[in-house]
């Protein structure tokens, strides 16, 4: 009697900020060898995570493109927003899982890192109860964005601080005053009420614009209208140092 096949791996791979020679050795390794790539994007998009593997994929890889339900006429706090995309992540993890049970391994693009902030997180907590699932660690945005700034982030003893501008407005002004040194994820249609929480705090920021890519952009944040999608926000701390 033939035996089952083995079961394959499931690897979210952390690309890091953007730029190919970012990526760990692992992360290229894995990326050039495997037939099964899969990765985020938006509909009609390449996607910033295929972007950066451009060139790297093996002639006969098969992708795996998991394209975003639009969820943008749906407010956050409906419960018809957690639902859509929860569907969206069981079908990617069920196509994954069905791939691994019948011995394939499949790299998952995963951009920065794939446990910080990213969707990989959702097909982690449903895939890994039932195939093998490897993360490869990345290079963070915020790493890259205070490499950008030309500054430490943290000195001495400093509290670094990292939170989403989708906190209530209070919530993060409290957080901007409590701490030695910030990050700012998921800015966009935010940067009016992190201004208004910067000002509250009595605190000053810069934004660091497409970190690691060439487009590439630091400025005062008080200056910026619009904050594009690849942007993040960094007050440096000032502690102690010899």
């Amino acid at each position: 009697m033939t035996p089952p096949p083995k079961t394959g791996t499931v690897h979210g791979v952390g690309l890091g900020p953007g730029a190919a020679d970012l990526m760990s050795v692992r992360a290229d390794r894995l990326v050039r060898g495997t037939r099964h790539i899969a990765y985020f994007r938006k509909a009609g998009k390449p996607g910033q995570a295929r972007r950066i593997v451009e060139g790297m994929l093996r002639a006969d890889a098969v992708e795996f493109p998991m394209d975003y339900p639009v969820t943008t006429e749906i407010p956050l706090d409906d419960p018809r927003y957690a639902e859509v995309l929860a569907r969206f992540y069981e079908d990617c993890a069920a196509h994954l899982r069905a791939l691994a049970e019948s011995g394939e391994d499949v790299v998952v693009l995963a951009e920065g890192d794939p446990f910080f902030y990213g969707s990989f997180m959702h097909l982690y907590t449903r895939l890994s109860p039932q195939v093998p699932v490897r993360v490869v660690p990345g290079i963070t945005g915020m790493a890259a964005a205070w490499a950008a700034s030309g500054a430490p982030i943290t000195w001495g003893d400093d509290v670094l601080t990292v939170a989403p501008a989708t906190l209530p407005e209070d919530d993060l002004a409290r957080r901007i005053a409590d701490t030695d040194a910030l990050v700012v994820m998921k800015i966009g249609q935010n940067l009016p009420k992190l201004k208004r929480a910067l000002g509250a705090a009595g605190r000053e920021a810069v934004l660091v614009e497409f970190a690691a890519m060439p487009e590439e952009r630091v400025v005062p944040l008080a200056e910026v209208e619009v904050a594009p999608y690849f942007s993040i926000a960094l007050i440096h701390g000032q502690g102690r140092r010899p």
